[in-house]
């Protein structure tokens, strides 16, 4: 797998400003000039550069599959105006007492993990199956319910949370049907989706992904 380091608006936590499908990546506006060409070569798709909520926190914000993207209610008309000229999927925005979707969600295009917080609001999870076209269930990634924040998931695999418990595995691959392998980023950090972007195409790190992390990303994502 292609493996690129890269930091987003400066910052090594590039999870949090951007987020990747096999078929397209969302990444902030601002980040585009002179970069752009090598996002596209590693990650491929359609690259777009858009806000959410006017905001830079797309990987926080927002959360999505090959089928749709899931929006907080406070995204833009003219933002998911251009997502849905651009992308041919399920482009909505949901109005939730939680707002930070992909804190919350883990998902692909085979199925979702859902925190408890958000999981106790039935008719938000049938809309959001809707839109990503899948089915979601209710689990914990090392007890905590910030799934979508300690781990990071692809159709064939997951890197999780080292602490990572069995039971939890057994979810994220009956689920998720991928294999699963525990690991960090950005030097010992547990919250994988801060520091990695990945796909089926390739990976894009932060500057301060380690060596031993950088081999487990691509021992795991390259099977």
């Amino acid at each position: 797998m292609a493996i690129l380091r890269f930091n987003l608006l400066g910052n090594p936590n590039i999870g949090i400003y951007a987020l990747t499908t096999n078929s397209y990546t969302l990444i902030p506006i601002k980040n585009l000039k002179g970069k752009i060409k090598r996002i596209s070569e590693f990650l491929k798709g359609q690259l777009i550069s858009t806000t959410v909520g006017g905001t830079r926190l797309i990987g926080v914000l927002a959360t999505a599959n090959s089928n749709g993207v899931v929006l907080p209610n406070f995204a833009l008309d003219d933002e998911i105006r251009a997502m849905r000229a651009l992308l041919d999927i399920n482009v909505s925005r949901i109005k939730s007492k939680i707002n930070a979707f992909g804190n919350f969600i883990l998902a692909n295009d085979n199925g979702g993990i859902v925190g408890k917080n958000l999981m106790q609001e039935k008719k938000i999870i049938h809309k959001i199956e809707d839109i990503l076209d899948i089915e979601l269930v209710h689990g914990h990634i090392a007890g905590l319910p910030y799934v979508g924040s300690l781990a990071v998931a692809t159709n064939t695999s997951v890197l999780a949370h080292p602490l990572l418990r069995d039971d939890e595995k057994k979810v994220l691959t009956d689920v998720l049907k991928v294999r699963v392998k525990l690991g960090t980023i950005n030097g010992g950090n547990p919250f994988i989706s801060s520091g990695l972007l990945v796909n089926d195409h390739g990976a894009i790190i932060s500057s301060l992904t380690t060596g031993p992390e950088i081999m487990t990303i691509s021992n795991l994502f390259s099977v």
